[in-house]
């Protein structure tokens, strides 16, 4: 016999449904594809500046209660009603976290929340959980992590994101390219925003690159390129980049690299020194901001639970309701009123352009 030299670490290999088969089994409606395909439509015309409102992403850092989740959906969907004419309101449903060492790997990963990494029991559990969301008219926000999971759950999703660690890499500008939903690549961890409008531009264009049908079948795909990527700004190690000063820059940039310079900014991370309370401050200086008139400033990010700051998950113990297993964030009341504050700077950006 030859010596093996194949999966010489691969412990098990257990199967997983195609995406189609999931999609069959879990479908979207008429009504829920309504709701993700209006608000894209919505979230690209703020992006390139056709429409005054402002697109605001608020939500937990990441989901890992399904029950918690669709309770502070429930509240948000109420509050996007009300504001519509003033906001684009969607709701944060990060399902992966990239970790720099180890750590739990987010709801798809471990859905137990015990180590079993049973993904898939967690790949039903969040397509279930995005109808859900959808479904009381609320559309979905997320990071797009792992290049292969997109198949199983982008068609409900509004809008994207690429994180700060993977913004640089290839895979994932390549996979940009042939998502439906505009996406957001946020600055490098430097707090450095050209490889952000690098992988723009990489975006912007046709790529090639082995990927995986609905059918689960090895393939390759070719993509058109996705002309709605911008820039999120979350800050970096050399502190924050919220400010007017931050924003000229990169939008000087932007025009340099030939991108309109659509700019959404994450209240949380590096811009709030990882102190969720500070996430009220940032916002305050970004409506200052759009009141002084900017104008390139399309977007905010929140992270936002029922319950302000983050709990440690103790087995045996039962957790709080609606409280971070991540990063910490501001609470539901916060989150209320600051969404109600960022209309009203929203309304006065909409009559000057009246």
């Amino acid at each position: 016999m030859p010596i093996q030299t194949e999966n010489l670490h691969i412990d098990t290999l257990r199967p997983l449904p195609a995406p189609a088969a999931l999609a069959a089994s879990l479908p979207r409606d008429e009504a829920i594809s309504r709701i993700v395909a209006d608000s894209r439509a919505a979230i690209r015309t703020i992006l390139a500046g056709r429409d005054g409102r402002l697109l605001v992403i608020a939500g937990p850092c990441s989901i890992h209660d399904p029950d918690a989740a669709l309770d502070y959906a429930a509240r948000l969907a109420e509050l996007r009603h009300a504001l519509a004419d003033r906001l684009e309101i969607v709701m944060r449903v990060y399902f992966e976290k990239p970790r720099t060492t180890v750590g739990w790997k987010g709801l798809i990963n471990d859905p137990h929340l015990d180590g079993s990494d049973r993904i898939e029991d967690g790949l039903p559990l969040a397509r279930r959980l995005l109808l859900e969301i959808n479904r009381m008219g609320l559309p979905a926000a997320t990071e797009f992590l792992d290049p292969i999971l997109p198949q199983y759950f982008a068609d409900l999703i509004a809008w994207g994101a690429i994180g700060a660690r993977t913004t640089e890499s290839q895979i994932h500008r390549q996979l940009a390219s042939g998502l439906s939903c505009p996406v957001g690549f946020k600055n490098g961890t430097d707090g450095g925003v050209q490889v952000a409008l690098d992988a723009i531009r990489s975006a912007a264009g046709s790529h090639s690159f082995p990927a995986i049908t609905t059918d689960g079948r090895a393939a390759i795909a070719t993509t058109t390129g996705n002309d709605a990527c911008h820039v999120v700004l979350r800050g970096g190690h050399g502190g924050p980049n919220y400010g007017a000063g931050h924003v000229a820059a990169v939008a000087e940039a932007a025009a340099t690299a030939g991108i309109d310079p659509g700019i959404v900014i994450d209240a949380s991370h590096a811009n709030s020194g990882k102190d969720p309370a500070r996430q009220s401050a940032v916002i305050a200086d970004i409506a200052a901001q759009i009141r002084a008139g900017e104008t390139r400033i399309r977007g905010v990010m929140l992270e936002s639970n029922l319950v302000a700051g983050r709990q440690e998950l103790v087995p045996g113990q039962t957790p709080v309701h609606g409280q971070s297993i991540t990063d910490g964030c501001i609470g539901w009341e916060e989150t209320r009123a600051l969404l109600r504050d960022l209309a009203e700077t929203a309304a006065g950006r909409l009559r000057i352009a009246a």
